[in-house]
């Protein structure tokens, strides 16, 4: 990708009490992005939201518990975001994830 050019963004949408394998899904999906060399990952916490089977997930001031909704994006060249797909897939077992094409227009590697 160097410092320019078209990538591809990965929005993965979940639940913060999902898991894979006993682990919260955001955790092992950022660590195993990372071990494959996958040049950015983000998780956002929402205060609102609902998926495929409509419940709602809220940040309400009273409740104990939250389970609220989870959304991480991925960046990175095309081929390296659709190799992570079939784990992802596994690893989940469902869920929604969109890809939208981006244009970086700087990355750097921090060093």
């Amino acid at each position: 990708m160097g410092l320019s050019g078209t990538a591809l963004l990965a929005r993965i949408f979940l639940g913060e009490s999902d898991k894979v394998r006993g682990r919260p899904a955001y955790a092992a999906i950022v660590e195993e992005a990372r071990q494959r060399g996958i040049r950015g990952a983000t998780v956002l916490r929402g205060i609102m939201g609902y998926g495929a089977g409509s419940r709602i997930h809220s940040a309400a001031i009273l409740r104990l518990s939250e389970d609220l909704p989870i959304v991480i994006e991925l960046v990175d060249e095309e081929a390296r975001i659709r190799d992570f797909l079939p784990w992802l897939e596994d690893a989940l077992g469902g869920g929604l994830v969109t890809l939208e094409r981006v244009e970086v227009i700087r990355y750097t590697s921090g060093n």
